[in-house]
């Protein structure tokens, strides 16, 4: 699977961040890094805990990490997850909602990018 398929099965824009990262090796190398990015299990561990803070601050990251690498899909979601923790207090209605949307994308993205890595 090369770079270009595996951001079309995630619904990324290679284009864009082949014209920020220049190379496909970085591409590659971040993407893999990815893997290891720690938002989302923190964004999950947080709304557990209802620590609302944490979670906005996760989310956050998680769709800025996306944004960086054109992950388009994952960071629509994010970003609207982080849109409704904005006020850190968990009463915004469809919160649920919008974390099984996250999961269900970052799950199939980490997925696209592990076969990518073998």
């Amino acid at each position: 699977m090369t770079m270009r398929e595996c951001y079309e099965a995630i619904g990324g824009n290679y284009e864009d961040v082949l014209g920020r990262l220049r190379s496909e090796a970085l591409i590659r190398k971040f993407t893999l890094k990815f893997l290891e990015d720690q938002s989302y299990p923190q964004l999950k561990q947080a709304l557990n805990d209802k620590n609302y803070e944490d979670a906005f601050r996760s989310a956050h990251t998680l769709k800025g990490v996306c944004q960086n690498l054109s992950f388009d899909r994952l960071c629509e979601v994010s970003h609207e997850l982080t849109e409704l923790l904005r006020d850190r207090t968990g009463e915004q209605p469809g919160i649920p909602e919008a974390m099984e949307k996250v999961t269900e994308v970052y799950e199939m993205t980490m997925e696209e990018i592990k076969k990518m890595s073998h």
